[in-house]
């Protein structure tokens, strides 16, 4: 078992409780994390025996895209958009809101969301 790591996928997007996030938006850091078998790929050095990270990127784009009120949603999305592509085996996503609108100091406010085949 491998794991296929792509971290720090910035996007804008309009996802908060709050009104002015919606309106307004704010910027998102993704990580995703796969677990896929490589052993196939290690011998045919071919694309298609393994989990494309462009893919993931595009998909993480596009669930990103669909406004929600909590990050749970758009983090529960992509894992679902994540886990029938070929090789996937357990998927884990983490959505972190970069300086949401609140009057707090801290160093993070992010979800993580597991899946599995």
């Amino acid at each position: 078992m491998s794991l296929i790591t792509v971290e720090g996928i910035r996007v804008y997007a309009y996802h908060g409780h709050l009104p002015e996030e919606a309106t307004l938006g704010g910027h998102f850091i993704i990580n995703v994390w796969v677990e896929t078998d490589t052993s196939q790929v290690e011998v045919s050095d071919n694309l298609k025996h393994t989990v494309d990270y462009v893919k993931l990127i595009k998909i993480v784009k596009n669930q990103m895209e669909k406004r929600a009120d909590m990050i749970e949603v758009p983090a529960k999305r992509i894992v679902d958009a994540i886990l029938p592509l070929n090789k996937v085996r357990k998927v884990k996503v983490e959505v972190e809101k970069v300086l949401p609108p609140i009057n707090a100091t801290f160093d993070k406010i992010s979800v993580t969301i597991k899946g599995e085949n």
